[in-house]
């Protein structure tokens, strides 16, 4: 198939490179000129606007923004709006509020136009391993862009089947799933990524009081001096609690055992505040991601270890660099 992607950053560029190298044709269009030369060294095919982009594609077209969240999606749907035509698709796989994914749907639905909205996991590590896509919209521009689907997503790979699971011809065991009307897939990575910041604080907080074991305030027969390092490459192994980014965050230790390249102050890319704001409209108690979310905030004022390692894994898994107060140089 023939895809536009535009917005070549971290994920953008990925994505772009993966569905090229699983045969299908790119036209690619950023900001930044020599983004768009870069994949164009790579197989893409570049654009020099939006409009360039738009006749560059065969109908019915598909469109693929990996742009910020916020105003910057905003601006490329009102400017696409007046470029595509009834039949075409347009894609949101970034990070964007489910409830702008739908009144922005309907503003398009009205010109003949599918909005899917595509709630996307893998960091920079997604190229090789492949994105865990929740998709929202349709079913008809979902069913007709599966090839697309199916390229970026991981595939079946070595993971043994689910036990007890009866639908064995789910897209789900693919790496991608359509997760119901608009809204809903990026409602589905809203919660995926919620949940990720109650893992990672609770990674954090377990080394956290590791560390702590060592302090001169504990009686000396209850002290002790653990490496983090090698706990974190022992509980990889069979541990009940082993996961991805547990061997994220056992690499990091490896790099720098004291995690001296982070300062500890941790952002939240707003998906953590959206999950407590759903989790408040629909009066469910979500107590642990609660917390987790409110310990970014602390984060920015002081810093602990454990922040630290909250830090090092934000980096690990999506090449996150930190910012404001103590910035990573």
């Amino acid at each position: 198939m023939k895809i536009a992607m535009i917005g070549l950053g971290k994920m953008g560029a990925n994505m772009t490179k993966r569905l090229i190298n699983n045969g299908h044709e790119v036209v690619v269009y950023d900001l930044n000129p020599d983004n768009v030369a870069q994949l164009v060294a790579e197989g893409a095919e570049g654009a020099a606007s939006l409009e360039d982009l738009a006749q560059r594609l065969p109908a019915p077209r598909v469109v693929w923004m990996m742009v910020p969240a916020g105003d910057v999606v905003e601006k490329n749907v009102t400017a696409l709006a007046e470029l595509l035509e009834p039949g075409d698709t347009l894609i949101d796989g970034g990070n964007s509020y489910y409830k702008d994914d739908v009144r922005r749907a309907g503003l398009l639905k009205a010109q003949g136009i599918h909005f899917l909205d595509v709630g996307t996991s893998g960091g920079t590590w997604g190229i090789e391993r492949g994105y865990s896509l929740m998709i929202g919209g349709d079913q008809d521009p979902v069913q007709r862009l599966a090839p697309i689907f199916a390229a970026l997503a991981p595939g079946r790979g070595d993971i043994p089947a689910t036990p007890y699971r009866n639908d064995s011809a789910s897209s789900a065991e693919q790496g991608y799933l359509h997760c119901g009307a608009v809204g809903a897939g990026h409602f589905v990575k809203m919660i995926h990524n919620g949940i990720e910041y109650g893992l990672m604080q609770a990674y954090a907080e377990g080394f956290d009081i590791l560390r702590g074991a060592a302090s001169e305030t504990l009686p000396e027969a209850f002290r002790y001096n653990f490496e983090c390092n090698e706990i974190a490459e022992l509980w990889r192994r069979g541990s009940v609690i082993s996961s991805w980014l547990l061997d994220l965050t056992a690499q990091a230790l490896a790099e720098d055992p004291e995690l001296s390249g982070y300062s500890g102050y941790v952002t939240d890319s707003g998906e953590g505040r959206w999950t407590v704001q759903a989790a408040v409209e629909e009066a469910v108690s979500a107590e642990v991601l609660t917390a987790a979310l409110y310990a970014r905030f602390r984060s920015r004022q002081e810093h602990t270890f454990g922040e630290k390692m909250l830090s090092a894994m934000r980096q690990q898994f999506g090449g996150h660099v930190e910012d404001g107060k103590g910035e990573k140089v």
